[in-house]
């Protein structure tokens, strides 16, 4: 199998600037041998290797990564490590669905803290919860029924109006909003380099060696620009990268995303929104609206637009023109903050699937895969790859059940309908929900 194309982002992730001197981890020259092979150092391989390597720790497991590490999609997020699905439903089906995904997200976390924790990782883990904002009234539905959804739940949260939002955020902007308590926010790109830096002893991580050409008939083989890898097992977390794999039958697509990190407010820019604690806020429309993060070094981060991204290229260019629409963005939320400088905007990537469900599990005998995090990947996809691992070895899980509940990723159609599909289908949600704009 050829790797068809590899992310290129031509701009800078504002969260690793943000850390400077980072660790050096060196790429792959000549050949080497392994038990296990991961491809993509993000949440979810980092998830299954260091669980291969708990479980057998005298095999060896090695880890290549494409770019830098924490400069990759993982890397590159707006930094929520959320514990709730966004939607619940009505039926007693959808129900059991969003229970099944709490029980993942949630299971995710966890593992994500006991290692931060054991540890000491530094990524500014804080639980600060997270506030779910609509700007207008006609979304004042929407609000209600997540509202009753949680309720179903049994998971506590908190509605506030106007008028406590801008108490909270020092912004008039939002109408309304449903704040839950748990969901952690971190610098992703901080998070990464922990978690590499502490996987045991038995993971060897190449950072810049992309897999170029996979062998999956027999031994696995792994060619990267200047060495190869052989192993008995394959995983492969490659998420939108995916797509051009026979393996993975067109079931997955890339997005690109863009964000823009500020620089710090100074004491005189913090009086005029007043005395508040770090916060991170979702839109009720995911694909129309924008995420915000008030960080603790007094930055704002500023998460909107999502482009179809079936190359995997964004240009800077491209990142400009989004750097702009940032820039007014935040002028119309923070109107009293009109001197505040933007630092950087980057994109990242994430994978889609059409009904909303992952790649996961065995793609043939010895190849595994967790793709398609669909949103969401830092609790979601820890979780997929811990699962993988145990999946992958035989062990006992009851999560494992829920895995297998939550399905597969279903065909997708071939470019160019898909393109057609895809554009149609944001620009129909952009314009429901222009009023949050």
């Amino acid at each position: 199998m050829k790797i068809k194309n590899l992310p290129l982002d031509q701009n800078i992730n504002g969260w690793a600037a943000l850390r400077g001197d980072r660790p050096h981890h060196p790429a792959l020259h000549g050949k080497v041998t392994a038990d296990w092979l991961v491809i993509g150092a993000g949440f979810a391989g980092l998830a299954f290797a260091r669980r291969i390597a708990e479980l057998r720790p005298h095999e060896h497991v090695v880890v290549l990564e494409a770019l830098d590490i924490a400069d990759n999609a993982s890397g590159r997020n707006s930094g929520f490590v959320i514990d709730l699905p966004h939607t619940v439903g009505s039926t007693s089906a959808e129900l059991e669905h969003a229970n099944t995904y709490r029980r993942l997200l949630q299971y995710g976390l966890h593992h994500l803290k006991d290692t931060v924790d054991q540890h000491g990782i530094e990524c500014d883990w804080l639980n600060s919860g997270k506030y779910h904002c609509a700007v207008s009234e006609q979304f004042d539905g929407e609000i209600a029924h997540y509202q009753k959804e949680l309720t179903t739940l049994g998971e506590s949260f908190e509605y506030l109006d106007n008028a406590a939002l801008k108490q909270r955020l020092g912004t008039s902007f939002y109408r309304s909003a449903v704040y839950t308590p748990n969901c952690i926010l971190v610098n992703p790109a901080a998070l990464i380099s922990g978690l590499v830096a502490t996987l045991p002893e038995n993971v060897t991580v190449y950072a810049n060696s992309p897999a170029l050409q996979i062998d999956t008939q027999g031994t696995i083989r792994a060619e990267t620009p200047h060495g190869e890898v052989s192993a008995r097992k394959l995983m492969l977390a490659i998420n939108g990268a995916a797509r051009g794999l026979p393996l993975f039958k067109g079931n997955v697509f890339a997005m690109s995303t863009f964000a823009t990190l500020t620089e710090p407010l100074t004491p005189e820019q913090r009086r005029l929104i007043g005395d508040i604690s770090p916060w991170g806020s979702t839109p009720v429309n995911a694909l129309a609206g924008a995420t915000l993060r008030y960080t603790s070094d007094h930055r704002f981060l500023i998460r909107e637009h999502v482009n179809f991204a079936p190359g995997l290229v964004t240009s800077a260019v491209e990142t400009g023109r989004h750097a702009r629409r940032h820039q007014q963005l935040f002028a119309r939320i923070y109107p009293q903050l009109q001197n505040v400088n933007m630092a950087y905007t980057w994109s990242g990537l994430i994978s889609i699937t059409r009904n909303g469900a992952p790649v996961w599990g065995n793609l043939s005998e010895n190849v595994y895969s967790s793709a398609g995090c669909n949103g969401s990947g830092s609790s979601k996809q820890s979780a997929f790859g811990r699962l993988l691992a145990e999946h992958a070895l035989g062990e006992d899980n009851p999560l494992l059940a829920d895995m297998e509940s939550v399905g597969r990723a279903n065909y997708l159609p071939p470019r160019p309908f898909l393109d057609v599909g895809v554009k149609s289908f944001m620009a129909r949600e952009r314009w429901r929900s222009r009023s949050e704009m």
